[in-house]
């Protein structure tokens, strides 16, 4: 079991070296968060210190959810080129490969989301941090589901095309339903009663809780579970469906194990339909926004 450890942490060590050399990887890990805070906190927050901590959540659950476009380019990269063919000569079995795959994904992640925090803090005036604890456990959480939901793009994904597709339109979903940029309160019914079915809705809904109610981990149970579940299971189907080699193919069926990875979240979308406060808490949030922090709050 040690050996097992020590294999996966090499190739973890490696995986990490190849991707600081990826250009689409650092593109969508460093480059486009950091662009992402100045559009949001610069543009949309229009100076006000007390709306950086909504929109720094917003931000945030951006550079998380990049993670799933950024591992799947990288996975599929590897494939294409015949990296993975080497790594497959190494002791350790798929699962190990894509585990290294998170990890090195995770250690990669968390500088970008100390130097938004940085930038807020510097460059913007956010006063306070919120829930630490909980913002850590959200990222941590988060990054490791949404990259597991990238293996599952590049393990059911024949070509980078098909790759980039796939990308492109759960990213418009992500980007564009979740509240990540339009605030979930102002979305129409219909869209909000889809939203509650995304796993993005949820990240976003928690880090603006924790940033802004400092709500404590246990407050924001459900939400982790279902990551957590959602994590588990794409790991699982990501690990049935991997492939070492550029020539072999993804069968049929399997873009329809992919529905597999959203059942957590049908469930409590389905809960939060009739009992959640997911949009009270939203609309809170939003409206916390428009009026300054008091001292109270900053010291709660």
């Amino acid at each position: 079991m040690s050996q097992v450890f020590s294999h996966t942490w090499a190739i973890t060590v490696s995986r990490m070296r190849l991707a600081m050399r990826n250009r689409a990887f650092l593109f969508f890990s460093l480059v486009m968060p950091i662009a992402f805070l100045f559009i949001y906190a610069g543009l949309f927050g229009r100076g006000k210190t007390q709306a950086v901590p909504y929109l720094l959540a917003e931000v945030l659950a951006l550079t998380v959810m990049g993670s799933f476009w950024g591992l799947s380019v990288q996975l599929v990269t590897f494939r294409e080129q015949g990296i993975l063919r080497r790594f497959r000569l190494t002791p350790v079995g798929a699962s190990a490969m894509l585990a290294s795959s998170l990890v090195s994904n995770y250690f990669l992640t968390l500088p970008t989301i100390a130097i938004e925090f940085f930038l807020s803090r510097s460059v913007f005036h956010m006063a306070g941090l919120g829930n630490v604890t909980s913002i850590f456990v959200l990222v941590t959480v988060g990054t490791v589901t949404f990259a597991s939901i990238g293996l599952i793009v590049a393990s059911v994904t024949n070509t980078m095309q098909e790759t980039q597709v796939i990308n492109q339109i759960i990213w418009f979903v992500f980007l564009f339903i979740s509240g990540a940029t339009i605030p979930f309160p102002m979305l129409p019914g219909m869209i909000q009663a889809v939203a509650v079915f995304l796993p993005a809705t949820y990240l976003v809904s928690g880090l603006q809780r924790a940033m802004i109610d400092h709500s404590s981990v246990a407050s924001l149970g459900p939400y982790l579970a279902s990551l957590i579940g959602a994590a588990l299971i794409s790991f699982t189907v990501a690990a049935q469906l991997f492939r070492w080699e550029p020539e072999t193919k993804a069968p049929r069926q399997a873009k329809y194990w992919v529905a597999a990875a959203v059942v957590p979240f049908l469930l409590l979308g389905a809960w939060e339909s009739f009992n959640g406060d997911l949009r009270s808490h939203a609309l809170k949030n939003l409206e916390s926004i428009r009026e300054p922090y008091s001292l109270e709050k900053l010291d709660h």
